[in-house]
């Protein structure tokens, strides 16, 4: 049974490694259950009869995790982190089973848009249990473990959402996740203690809540929807916009007053905090927006086999898994992380730079080459984020923390996704353009020649065989037409996607910029845990604050109380807490 403690980091070392477990099994499930669907989408389609809103299996994912991100970070500050992952598992574990019972698109949808709940209640929580259990020196080697997990997950989700499609039923890729998420429920039981949070108020911000919810879904909406199914100029496009923009106006308005804020605005105050959160969200909005092409570079351009279509990033995600987890370790050895953010964020903008020298003469090894670059760079870069605002967060904020970077990690990947496919469309039906030969258009009628040009038809070996065939009713020419057709397709399409990547590296070089203004506070060996009812200990360096209204969220390097001795050798097993 869980231990009775007045903090998380008193508990054993068998006991932090059990939850430990629990979290890593937790965080293993939900991006399992983000990733393992898109192989399984097809089948799923043919059989639910609902191509019109395969989108939406994705969008009510996406906006129910991250509106729930944004909200449950702050509130685990207040009320603690056990109820909301255990709620969050639980959640998660009732929406994979009704998705996998799903008897229509309508069904998935909702179901989705559940599971999403779940997810975000386990991304909020997870990362402060990190920093409930171990001190910043310590934390270093789980935030890359965790990184890594979750780059493992990435992998292993749309290989085993293929072959369960294939050799089983769709309905088992949702069921999959369930033994897992009744292992973590079960480990998180038993093992972790009730702590209460120690804060002085805990009043709710219904108020902001509802405002931040407002602001959120439209936004997300916008960026999922923009260029996609429908123009970045378009009445819903805008208007989705204009909603966003004025709930963001009242909920700073509403933050300002707020007793206990949702997202406390004294976060920002801090220049760390400012960095990490822009280099986040660059990062997020580059590498998400652009690598989110990298299979279809290589399936359609390169022609790789859609069959083995999950195996694409497979280099990318390997290296960032074992690169995180090393950095971690030495992190946590040397407590010095300004150099390794810098480095990964160049070996990052080089490795897009790489990927947007390629075109249709390019082989699969050289896209796994660039892609092993790329990773190594996502890999030293994505656990030192997270790992840098915890170890100037106060005890008391380290769930809203979390979350907020986790939020600005999400959001930026969707815009960066919906503008790196705006591009490509646009730079795709210019070069279509420009790249066929006046021969084939003047021979070729248009109905023909407009369904090659769709990059999709790459991907599907038996629509490719009927429009050949169609090209060879054309005469003798028609084989020739039809490989000069199909070149300036394929050329098309790869000066589009490496365009994408282009944009993509100088927003990451953008990134790099920001960070080497990063300040570097050295890492903690020990547990700042601030009595009930106490201050904060910056709290005297915030005097223009109202008491008890924001407990003071970040500490710059010198308002760092004078205890807290920097990162040396790995802290012992007596070093983890404080008496």
């Amino acid at each position: 049974m869980s231990q009775q403690v007045e903090s998380i980091s008193l508990m054993d070392t068998r006991t932090r490694a059990l939850v430990m477990a629990g979290c890593l099994l937790g965080i293993f499930t939900a991006a399992m259950d983000q990733t393992i669907v898109g192989t399984a989408l097809p089948q799923v389609v043919a059989d639910l009869q609902g191509l019109q809103h395969i989108a939406w299996v994705f969008t009510a994912f996406m906006v129910t995790s991250t509106t729930t991100v944004a909200v449950v970070g702050r509130l685990s500050d207040l009320f603690g982190r056990k109820p909301f992952f255990l709620l969050g598992v639980a959640i998660l574990v009732l929406g994979s089973a009704l998705a996998g019972l799903s008897q229509s698109m309508t069904q998935l949808i909702i179901f989705r848009g559940i599971q999403g709940f779940g997810a975000g209640m386990i991304m909020a929580t997870a990362w402060a249990i990190i920093g409930d259990v171990f001190p910043p020196a310590e934390r270093a080697r789980w935030t890359g473990v965790m990184t890594g997990v979750f780059a493992v997950a990435s992998v292993i989700g749309p290989l085993l959402g293929g072959w369960i499609t294939d050799n089983l039923s769709w309905h088992w890729v949702f069921y999959v996740n369930l033994p897992l998420g009744a292992l973590a429920l079960v480990v998180f039981v038993l093992v972790m203690p009730s702590v209460r949070p120690q804060s002085v108020h805990r009043s709710l911000d219904r108020l902001g809540m509802s405002v931040l919810v407002i602001a959120v879904v439209p936004l997300v909406l916008a960026f999922s929807w923009g260029g996609s199914q429908y123009d970045w100029l378009s009445p819903e496009v805008v208007g989705l916009m204009a909603l966003a923009f004025v709930a963001t106006l009242v909920f700073l308005r509403v933050e300002r007053d707020a007793v206990e804020p949702i997202i406390p605005l004294s976060l920002f105050r801090s220049s760390i905090f400012a960095v990490v959160i822009a280099v986040t969200f660059l990062t997020a909005m580059g590498m998400f927006g652009s690598v989110s092409y990298i299979p279809l570079f290589v399936q359609s351009v390169i022609g790789t086999s859609a069959t083995n279509s999950g195996l694409v990033t497979m280099p990318m995600m390997l290296t960032m898994s074992i690169t995180s987890a090393a950095v971690g370790q030495v992190l946590a050895r040397t407590g010095r992380y300004r150099i390794f953010l810098v480095v990964g964020l160049a070996v990052m903008t080089l490795g897009m730079f790489m990927l947007a020298q390629m075109d249709v003469h390019s082989s699969r090894g050289e896209a796994t080459r660039d892609m092993v670059v790329l990773g190594i760079g996502l890999g030293a870069v994505m656990p030192i984020l997270m790992l840098v605002a915890l170890n100037t967060t106060s005890h008391q904020m380290l769930g809203v923390t979390t979350s907020t970077i986790q939020f600005m990690r999400s959001v930026g990947a969707t815009l960066g996704v919906a503008l790196m496919g705006s591009l490509l469309n646009s730079r795709l039906q210019s070069e279509l353009v420009s790249q066929t030969p006046s021969e084939v258009t003047q021979n070729v009628p248009a109905s023909l020649l407009q369904s090659l040009q769709d990059p999709e038809i790459l991907r599907d070996a038996g629509t490719m065989q009927k429009v050949h065939e169609a090209f060879l009713g054309l005469g003798n020419q028609g084989e020739q037409l039809f490989q000069a057709a199909l070149g300036a397709t394929k050329t098309a399409l790869a000066m589009g996607i490496t365009y994408a990547f282009l944009v993509g590296a100088f927003i990451t070089a953008g990134a790099l910029v920001i960070g080497i203004f990063l300040k570097e506070v050295p890492l903690r060996q020990t547990h700042v845990v601030v009595a009930e009812g106490a201050l904060p200990p910056d709290s005297s360096h915030d005097e223009a604050r109202p008491k008890a209204v924001e407990p003071a969220p970040i500490a710059d390097p010198a308002l760092l109380e004078a205890g807290d001795a920097p990162a040396g050798p790995p802290a012992g097993p007596m070093d983890l807490a404080e008496p």
